[in-house]
């Protein structure tokens, strides 16, 4: 179900970009997060014998596209939404790390990269459209995403060497 709003999300970015009419440069790379989620989706749903619910969850992205744009408000709050799902999912992951102390196998290297992502998304967005709601949006994720490679980085487990 979580995957279901993440898809959602990266839906709702994109269709924020493009009723505002923003360059094509600021979301390029969600069409292809959405298709790759939505084969992933499809390949979960096939190997755990739901099928049936493909056409559901199809309708239900189907329905979602067209709503969001029924209003201005519903779009503007969808995307602020959004950005409230992904930070949650941020402090989830540090919840986690603090509890365990452990990093395990979460990868410093895939945090960092997400927050690099982030800032030059910032640069990106001040540069062509100075959106306030999608700068809010990608402070919040690089500061999140800066804060959990950090901890990462504190939990990590030196090994030893005899």
């Amino acid at each position: 179900m979580l995957f279901c709003v993440f898809l959602f999300s990266f839906l709702v970015f994109l269709r924020y970009q493009i009723y505002y009419g923003y360059p094509l440069q600021t979301y390029l790379e969600y069409p292809i997060l959405i298709a790759q989620d939505a084969v992933l989706l499809l390949f979960v749903l096939r190997f755990n014998g739901n099928m049936k619910r493909a056409l559901l969850y199809a309708v239900m992205f189907w329905g979602g596209w067209y709503v969001l744009t029924l209003r201005k408000w519903i779009i503007d709050l969808a995307m602020n939404l959004c950005t409230l799902i992904s930070a949650a999912s941020k402090l989830a992951q540090l919840r986690c790390l603090w509890q365990t102390k452990d990093s395990g196998q979460v990868s410093a290297l895939t945090w960092s990269m997400s927050a690099y992502t982030c800032a030059t998304r910032i640069f990106t967005t001040v540069v062509t459209t100075n959106d306030l709601s999608v700068l809010i949006r990608f402070i919040t994720m690089l500061i999140l995403n800066i804060w959990v490679t950090v901890t990462i980085l504190r939990y990590r487990k030196t090994k030893k060497t005899d």
